[in-house]
């Protein structure tokens, strides 16, 4: 059996991380009436904060020598201190005739993460990352087999989203500038195992600017493993986002393979956390399902999972499993994978195929990453 995987969500910060490696203070870090504080106490007019912000948030401008308006000396003074260079770029990945594109991301303590833009017809996605690897050890998942390096700060978090905001912005996607409509926390890391900073990281992104950037909650996707008392935490936030469940298997026997925290809260308990977040918000739970070949594709799992799921305000998104080299983990045959929609479908179970992206460029979450280090 796989270990259950050494994690805290008392505090919200998730206790295995390495604290001592987080990024100097960035004024993403920081909500507008912070900043003008952090401004003040840098011998500048507090208005300076609200400059500052219009650029990074309103204008997607990380660049400080684009900040023309704010004196060379002040500039200097408050993008040192205020704008710190977080991410720096490793590889950035096209396909899909540029409408998908991966970056990988090198951190000031050496950590790599990844994140990924995905236009659509009607919407460009970004799924970003929440911590440096990740330490909920799902075995067919690149990222958990690595481990847990550290949390991401807020700002690390949301630099991702401004980043690759202003690259839809920049007219690569097709030709034409796009502008960035949702948000998915579905990269690298347990996103509900740094609780506070992600939190905050989604307050960014939907605060107006110049506080933030202005994207609607009902378009931030929140993913988790099933981390029930963050589950039920972030049902208290008075948040419209959406929940996405990694379920995997219906049943606790796979389910404690394939997802090892379910060792500490088992399917019953976990569902009783979503559909509580369900009740709270009025907001359909995503139900993650990986298809993985021979392992939780089988008919009755289909009948069970929709046994577990008629009635209730959730969707279930089947995921082809994207395997990682030299991984035994593969995807379901697309006949089998045809028959579990199906019967999830003859259940009353609303159920889509998620639309793969991005496998020739290392797509699956983690992949980019393995590969670098290996190099």
């Amino acid at each position: 059996m796989t270990s259950l995987p050494l994690i805290s969500v008392t505090d919200g910060d998730g206790a295995t991380a390495r604290r001592s490696s987080m990024p100097p203070r960035h004024l993403a870090d920081l909500d507008l009436a912070g900043r003008r504080s952090a401004v003040s106490e840098l011998g500048e007019q507090a208005f300076r904060a609200t400059q500052l912000s219009t650029h990074y948030f309103g204008r997607l401008e990380r660049d400080p020598a684009g900040m023309t308006d704010i004196p060379a000396a002040a500039r200097d003074r408050l993008t040192e201190q205020l704008l710190p260079k977080l991410l720096t770029p490793v590889r950035e990945l096209a396909c899909d005739d540029g409408e998908t594109r991966k970056a990988l991301w090198r951190l000031h303590d050496n950590s790599l993460v990844e994140s990924v833009l995905m236009g659509y017809g009607d919407r460009v996605t970004v799924c970003i990352s929440s911590q440096a690897g990740c330490g909920m050890a799902c075995p067919f998942c690149a990222t958990g087999q690595a481990g847990l390096t550290r949390n991401l700060s807020t700002a690390e978090i949301v630099d991702q989203v401004v980043y690759l905001a202003g690259v839809a912005q920049s007219g690569v996607m097709g030709g034409e500038a796009r502008r960035l409509s949702n948000v998915v926390f579905m990269g690298m890391g347990e996103p509900l195992a740094n609780y506070n900073r992600v939190i905050a990281a989604v307050r960014r992104l939907t605060s107006p600017s110049p506080e933030g950037l202005g994207l609607s909650q009902r378009h931030i996707t929140v993913s988790t493993v099933g981390l029930v008392p963050a589950m039920r935490k972030l049902a208290e936030e008075d948040l419209s986002v959406t929940l996405a469940l990694s379920l995997h298997a219906p049943d606790d026997d796979l389910r404690d393979e394939l997802v090892p925290v379910n060792q500490r809260w088992k399917v019953a308990e976990v569902l009783d956390a979503a559909w509580a977040y369900a009740a709270r918000t009025g907001r359909r739970v995503s139900i993650e399902y990986a298809m993985i070949r021979d392992v939780n594709d089988q008919p009755w799992r289909a009948d069970l999972l929709g046994r577990l799921l008629a009635g209730r305000l959730a969707h279930v998104n089947l995921i082809p499993l994207n395997p990682t080299p030299g991984s035994k983990w593969d995807a379901s045959p697309k006949p089998v994978e045809r028959e579990f929609v199906r019967r999830l479908r003859a259940a009353g179970v609303a159920t889509t195929v998620r639309d793969t992206r991005g496998r020739e460029i290392d797509g699956a979450c983690g992949q980019l990453a393995a590969s670098e280090v290996e190099a």
